[in-house]
């Protein structure tokens, strides 16, 4: 697959060769939604409360006296008998309640098969250098409207604060665009956005970083953060002793 490439000026300026069996080669639609029901459930705040008897604010006085009434013996107004009183069984949720897991190598498939639903519908455009001159928000609209861009965009910034400073400054303050970093794309905020805008650079190094590592080399040969560092040779047990004896 060839995408098209644009400059600031929204002038196609060459073709991105892609290859789709490295993003799933056909959209697995489950998988996506499995993905995509993940990131959301995991970004509850998880501060779901009810009030018990004990935490209602009001008056503990006595409705009326205990006997010579007829009526049921009742004391304060906030059981959770009457309107406005306590639950009998108040809910106490936490975030971890809500949490949902999945296997990397499941959610990055995911992210990558996202990517090419997107690629199919043209929906990414991808640019030869996303380094705007200047940090001003009328000529960043002006850039995605040359683009064509009429909906809500998600603008995947470069992970160097300098070289993403005018694109971030000048985007942050347009309603319908959010802001990310690169190399934190995931299938959530991409089917959120109707267009996606990446700078050539930034999506090659995202399809060959860690989200290509999408089988046992994972865990074998991890890259990025969860690459393993290489470790000094420990020495044997008891060699220190031995050469201080000698």
């Amino acid at each position: 697959m060839d995408v098209p490439v644009y400059n600031m000026k929204g002038e196609e300026v060459g073709a991105m060769p892609i290859d789709e069996s490295a993003l799933g080669g056909t959209i697995n639609a489950a998988l996506i939604k499995q993905a995509y029901v993940r990131y959301h459930a995991n970004r509850r705040q998880g501060s779901a409360r009810s009030r018990s008897r004990g935490e209602i604010s009001g008056t503990t006085k006595k409705w009326y006296k205990q006997k010579g009434t007829g009526r049921a013996r009742h004391g304060a107004k906030t059981s959770n008998l009457f309107r406005g009183g306590g639950h009998a069984f108040a809910k106490r949720r936490t975030r971890e309640d809500f949490r949902q897991d999945m296997p990397v190598k499941m959610r990055r498939k995911a992210n990558r098969n996202a990517l090419l639903a997107k690629l199919v519908d043209s929906e990414v455009k991808v640019i030869d250098r996303l380094e705007p001159s200047s940090p001003k928000t009328r000529e960043f609209a002006a850039f995605l409207g040359s683009l064509g861009i009429d909906r809500r965009a998600l603008v995947a910034l470069s992970g160097d604060p300098e070289k993403a400073k005018n694109a971030r400054l000048g985007a942050r303050n347009l309603e319908d665009v959010s802001l990310c970093r690169a190399d934190q794309l995931n299938c959530f905020e991409m089917l959120n956005h109707r267009y996606l805008v990446i700078g050539r650079e930034e999506l090659e190094a995202w399809l060959n970083g860690p989200s290509s590592q999408t089988d046992k080399r994972a865990k074998s040969d991890p890259l990025g953060a969860g690459a393993k560092a290489e470790k000094a040779p420990r020495p044997r047990r008891g060699s220190a002793s031995r050469k201080a004896g000698a």
